[in-house]
């Protein structure tokens, strides 16, 4: 399984930028950021968003959109399935993971709906 990333960098970024209204400046650290991140959340034209400033302010905002919504999808996604299964019910416990498999782009919420997938492929 890819490793867990670390996307406390780009949540402070985006708490100054998107909440407060500071001002994006893109340094070179700002760049690998965004890139990096953008690379980890499934962004395939990032380089190409980072030419201009409403582009990488674009890119900041997509980056915290698909970790939080990635996240927030897997998250609740879990609570019912623990629920379904508790109740002896793995079949609907299933379909909550195929339905984070269907609308989630970020790989790492990716993989870990499908290894809960994987997970119950033993039960009932």
């Amino acid at each position: 399984m890819t490793a867990r990333p670390n996307w406390d960098a780009i949540r402070e970024l985006s708490r100054r930028v998107l909440r407060e209204g500071a001002p994006l400046i893109v340094t070179d650290d700002v760049r690998a950021l965004l890139l990096q991140t953008a690379d980890e959340v499934a962004i395939s034209d990032a380089a190409a968003a980072l030419q201009t400033d409403a582009g990488a302010l674009a890119l900041l905002r997509e980056c915290a959109r698909r970790i939080t919504d990635g996240s927030n999808r897997l998250m609740d996604a879990l609570d019912r399935m623990w629920k379904l299964q508790r109740q002896g019910d793995f079949d609907s416990a299933r379909q909550e993971m195929r339905d984070v498999l269907a609308a989630e782009v970020v790989p790492y919420y990716r993989e870990a709906a499908q290894g809960q997938l994987d997970d119950m492929a033993d039960e009932p």
